[in-house]
């Protein structure tokens, strides 16, 4: 069995190398005798065309045109598309009579459109193309959607079957673990945490979905109950307006952009943190509130979308507007040593089915299933 993974060009968007990473490595795990190949669309783009027409246009060429018709003549069994947003390719593929399975992991932009404002050079350009994309998965053999969520949304904006959809989740990789405590101390030391100040932690886009404002404002107020207290924030840096509500509420000394630190890196952080706090009003997964579990953090995150369902009853779910809510339940783990005790030791539970490998073989089962539709 040889099959083609077709994935978004690297560093693209870091959850699609992700889960295209993780995947390959469980599916050839799983899957010894199979062959996995990996194609990404290449675009080659002069420095000074960077954000012009020009690139734009070389950019829709490539995606749409040059790099789907290249597939007509790769001999594999089947085609799996890693990203909703190349569902355009499955128009292609289903043309060259070609089997394919295509992953959505969130429709976002259908469902709160106002989240893909400023995103794009011509905005009504990038919706229509992104439209046209994920309606492609209309076509696929099998859809697989990382949620049960998802995959109602797919049902209800794209009129996808739900016999033709699969739900398999997201995993964690086992390197996400607790450390030592003398290793913690240590970062938090370096750092510049002491053990009496309470650290909050966000991992994440800086997009509006992730509602990074609230817990600025949860931390102002936490803050005022002379609660020694700061905020690291990993991935997508402050936006404009959350620097500008930093800076009017004297803010700076406790607030933290660490950056896009590595895996490993980012391991120290989850587990030097007390808290993640990730109120989300969108979720197509939430991958980061399990990899928090998994390094023994307290979870702190949203009643809505796809997230009760992936964290279950190891995290405290809240209404991700409700400011005082959530500030309720950041001095619960910080003053009640037993409920922090049971949140790590739910979370370190919730997270053991979720291995790539487990994926894997589930997304395995998916691959003969689309060749049996040919």
């Amino acid at each position: 069995m040889r099959i083609a993974l077709l994935r978004p060009p690297r560093k693209f968007s870091f959850s699609m190398d992700v889960y295209a990473d993780s995947l390959v490595r469980g599916l050839k795990t799983t899957c010894p005798d199979w062959e996995f190949i990996e194609f990404t669309p290449s675009l080659k783009v002069d420095h000074n065309e960077h954000k012009t027409w020009k690139a734009g246009i070389k950019k829709y060429y490539s995606r749409y045109y040059s790099f789907p018709k290249s597939l007509k003549n790769l001999e594999v069994n089947l085609f799996h598309i890693v990203d909703h947003s190349d569902g355009h390719w499955v128009y292609w593929l289903s043309y060259f009579n070609k089997a394919s399975v295509l992953t959505c992991h969130d429709l976002i932009n259908l469902t709160q459109p106002e989240t893909f404002q400023g995103k794009a050079i011509f905005p009504m350009v990038s919706m229509a193309s992104w439209k046209f994309s994920v309606s492609g998965m209309k076509k696929a053999n099998r859809v697989i959607t990382v949620s049960s969520h998802t995959a109602k949304d797919v049902v209800k904006y794209l009129d996808v079957h739900p016999d033709l959809i699969d739900v398999i989740p997201n995993a964690v990789d086992s390197v996400f673990s607790p450390l030592p405590t003398d290793t913690v101390q240590r970062n938090r030391s370096r750092y510049g945490l002491d053990r009496e100040t309470l650290c909050l932690l966000n991992v994440g886009s800086n997009n509006q979905r992730k509602n990074i404002i609230t817990i600025l404002k949860v931390l102002e107020t936490v803050r005022s109950k002379s609660i020694k207290v700061t905020f690291w924030k990993t991935g997508g840096d402050f936006t404009q307006e959350q620097k500008e509500f930093i800076r009017k509420n004297s803010l700076e000394d406790c607030v933290y952009y660490m950056g896009r630190p590595s895996q490993n890196e980012l391991i120290n952080i989850y587990n030097a943190a007390d808290i993640l706090v990730a109120p989300s009003l969108y979720e197509g997964f939430g991958l980061t509130a399990l990899e928090a579990m998994a390094c023994g953090t307290p979870v702190i995150t949203s009643n809505v979308t796809s997230v009760p369902e992936v964290v279950g009853d190891a995290a405290i779910l809240t209404n991700p507007l409700d400011v005082d809510e959530i500030v309720e339940k950041v001095l619960l783990i910080h003053q009640d040593q037993c409920k922090r005790n049971d949140l790590i030791q739910r979370g370190i539970k919730r997270v053991q089915p979720f291995t790539w490998e487990r994926t894997a073989e589930q997304v395995a089962t998916v691959y003969e299933k689309a060749l049996a539709c040919l």
